[in-house]
């Protein structure tokens, strides 16, 4: 353990940085993976009905891995500027109380998702064609709600404390399981969507059995037994006010994308088959730069927390130098081979020409992303509540949907609705910098000497 604190504190700032960011990058590598494997295995079922099912259920499970960020980015900022701070008890029950809180949550949320699957499908943009499919793969993912909590919540946590590789272990496994049970239930067994979300769940709780085993060894500071769990001021609002602006955003991408379904719909459903696909194909640029992003955020937490602004400011430019390098690579991979990574999930001709162009278009805001991600996590690692609210609620909310509605009315076109998400992009970056200038500031300000 202490060779994990002497990484965030001693460690050359490359050797730092790259330690954490390679675990974090091969979890989301492997998330994408799974991603990419669970629509491609569908897509061989030959029915992009199916395909557009997956798409419209995706939203709401997403509702629910916010609830994992809400615990896991809120507790790793958190207990990254305890550690900081030299106090490893308050870290501990921080810790303790993200799990059983996760957990009382996702027990009522999978009973009420069991409940009203039908008319939730309904309202996320199912039609009488894909309804059928889109329940059945939602009330399953249903099932695995409680564990898709915890395996989120802790895949972030467990960095929090330097044990990036073991993070990585538990979403690596979860995703090879999801990945080997995909074929052989959604095509071996004929299963379809049911075998998708069967393996779904079976990955989650692989991921949340490897992170329960590493929180009751004694390799961690950390702690998920119920003697350690409290409720107190500092824990709840220091989780909170970060943890709500960080899932307040994958909420929000939610419901934009809910939204989005609902207008594509009323093109064609093929073009909500492609859009998904296109989702999925922007995924590759997406995933590995938030990886990065997040891989970061328990670094500088901890330089928050000892007060130690120069390491912090060294850290952020080398990641940002890193970011835009890898932004540039990945944007030109999926630029040029978008055509391949389409066709790979969607064979109807209709489905494949929305999915092609809208890849294309989404890919737009590639060279910025990584920038953007870096930024946020910049912000989020100072505890800075009211900046991270204002970012979250402005780039999928405040500048999001207003433009998506605008382009709806204004265009009336399936392409220029996707447009809408680059356009929207761009204006997060320069609000971010402003943003993180502001923050800087005010909660991180240079010492007069």
């Amino acid at each position: 353990m202490s060779k994990s604190i002497e990484t965030f504190r001693d460690a050359p700032v490359p050797k730092a940085v790259l330690s954490n960011i390679i675990p974090s990058i091969i979890s989301m590598i492997m998330v994408l993976v799974y991603n990419l494997a669970d629509t491609f295995f569908i897509g061989q079922t030959k029915n992009p009905y199916m395909v557009a099912a997956v798409s419209i259920a995706t939203p709401v499970f997403l509702l629910f891995m916010a609830v994992g960020m809400l615990f896991g980015i809120g507790g790793t900022s958190l207990i990254s500027r305890m550690l900081g701070e030299g106090k490893h008890k308050y870290a501990k029950h921080t810790a303790s109380f993200c799990f059983w809180s996760g957990i009382v949550i996702g027990i009522i949320s999978m009973v009420l998702i069991i409940v009203f699957v039908e008319p939730i499908c309904l309202m996320v943009g199912a039609s009488k064609d894909t309804l059928g499919y889109s329940k059945e793969y939602l009330g399953i993912l249903a099932m695995g709600i409680p564990f898709l909590i915890i395996s989120n919540t802790f895949s972030n946590i467990v960095r929090a404390d330097g044990n990036a590789k073991k993070a990585m272990l538990g979403v690596v496994l979860g995703n090879i399981a999801n990945i080997v049970l995909d074929p052989i239930m959604i095509l071996g067994f004929g299963w379809n969507v049911a075998g998708a979300a069967i393996a779904t769940v079976i990955g989650n709780i692989v991921s949340s059995v490897v992170y329960i085993s590493h929180l009751v060894s004694k390799k961690t500071m950390l702690s998920i037994k119920i003697k350690d769990f409290r409720i107190s001021r500092r824990i709840v609002f220091g989780v909170l006010a970060i943890g709500i602006p960080a899932s307040l955003n994958s909420v929000l991408m939610s419901s934009s994308h809910i939204i989005l379904n609902n207008m594509m719909s009323g093109y064609d459903d093929m073009a909500v088959a492609g859009v998904g696909v296109a989702m999925k194909v922007n995924m590759v640029v997406v995933m590995l730069l938030i990886g990065l992003g997040t891989g970061i955020q328990p670094l500088l937490g901890y330089c928050y927390g000892a007060n130690n602004r120069k390491r912090y400011m060294d850290i952020l430019k080398f990641s940002i130098v890193l970011a835009l390098g890898l932004s540039l690579v990945m944007t030109a991979v999926c630029f040029f081979g978008a055509a391949p990574l389409v066709r790979a999930f969607l064979d109807d001709q209709s489905a494949f020409s929305y999915g092609f162009q809208f890849s294309r278009i989404y890919i737009i805001s590639g060279p910025v992303l990584g920038v953007l991600f870096v930024l946020v996590n910049a912000i989020q690692a100072t505890g800075a509540a009211f900046p991270s609210l204002i970012l979250s609620i402005s780039r999928q909310g405040l500048v999001y949907l207003p433009l998506l509605v605008l382009f709806r009315f204004v265009f009336d076109s399936a392409k220029m609705l996707v447009l809408t998400q680059p356009v929207t992009d761009y204006a997060a970056v320069i609000m971010a910098a402003v943003i993180f200038v502001f923050t800087m500031k005010k909660y991180f300000p240079v010492k007069e000497s």
